[in-house]
């Protein structure tokens, strides 16, 4: 699988991403072996980029992949976490975890500080047991923006300058406040969720130009904008942004869809093509929970995309003229 280097950083990531959301039981419940199938096919499809955080089941998604990993050698794959929330024991009595199909062991507390940053990646080297991480992103700092800026940014430029993670930057929502960080600090790399996808073209507006003007690249995560682009035609109760697909979103769906089928391209491979044909992109990002996913997807990923689909799509107002349409 190609790769693609990380803003002016030395990491080097595969076009396609495992990301670890699920492994963390998002929804619905995940075993072990499960987990460790999915980790193992994505692996033999060539993957060798891998993301987690803390968030992500109160710490079972970094423990699951860590066990995976630790047994490879350490050279061939890139791994990375985020900072910003510490995970502190307390009593479950019973209680499941708030999004995360797992008992509620541990509460997360916000925690920007520098103080907080290492306390937070020596905890998840712990949890993995590796012994470094390759990318480090400030998490899901929309409502603590100032003080990730002021105290978290430094934190991770530290650690990068100390030689203990290769590149650095943010993951989040926001596109506005993304691309505040992307001009105000040097980061390498951040990653966008849900807004550069066939369905979401926002960061068109100021991110991807920011970026491809500071050398910064982007991680494309949530590119079936939470499954409504992730089989051939939107399946019953698909969701669109974490909530049930409204009927316009089902229909423009099924629109892109017609589209696509008239190339001969399913929708999830165009939906995982589209991201990386902007030069500012170096990879995208896709959360998995099972082999048969994972090699479903990995599928997807290999069909032949022709130029004459984007400008189908632009001509039926299905995308943003501004998209490139050639080249990536």
């Amino acid at each position: 699988m190609k790769t693609r280097r990380l803003g002016r950083s030395a990491v080097e990531v595969t076009e396609l991403g495992f990301g670890g959301g699920p492994l963390g039981g998002l929804f619905t419940p995940l075993t072990d072996d499960d987990a460790a199938a999915a980790l193992s096919a994505a692996w033999e499809g060539g993957i060798r980029y891998f993301d987690t955080s803390p968030h992500y089941g109160i710490g079972h998604s970094e423990r699951r992949i860590g066990a995976f990993l630790r047994e490879l050698p350490r050279a061939e794959y890139v791994l990375s976490t985020k900072v910003g929330r510490l995970l502190l024991p307390q009593d479950p009595a019973g209680r499941m975890d708030e999004g995360f199909q797992v008992p509620a062991t541990h509460r997360r507390v916000w925690d920007f500080s520098r103080d907080g940053v290492r306390r937070s990646v020596e905890d998840s080297l712990t949890r993995m047991g590796v012994d470094r991480f390759d990318v480090l992103f400030l998490h899901d700092a929309e409502q603590h923006f100032e003080a990730a800026l002021r105290d978290g940014y430094p934190a991770l430029a530290e650690l990068r300058a100390e030689g203990l993670v290769g590149a650095i930057g943010a993951g989040m929502y926001d596109t506005g406040l993304l691309t505040r960080l992307v001009r105000d600090s040097d980061v390498d790399v951040v990653m966008l969720s849900g807004h550069y996808t066939l369905l979401q073209h926002s960061a068109l507006d100021e991110l991807l130009p920011a970026c491809a003007a500071r050398g910064t690249s982007i991680l494309a995560a949530s590119v079936f904008n939470s499954g409504l682009l992730a089989t051939p035609r939107p399946a019953p109760g698909a969701h669109f942004e974490y909530r049930p697909a409204a009927e316009e979103e089902i229909r423009r769906a099924h629109r892109l869809a017609d589209v696509c089928e008239a190339h001969g391209v399913s929708l999830p491979a165009a939906a995982m093509a589209f991201p990386l044909r902007h030069p500012a992109v170096a990879g995208i990002v896709v959360g998995m929970r099972s082999a048969e996913e994972v090699r479903r997807n990995l599928a997807a990923f290999g069909e032949q995309v022709p130029d004459g689909l984007w400008d189908d799509l632009v001509a039926a107002g299905l995308l943003d003229g501004r998209v490139p349409r050639s080249g990536g």
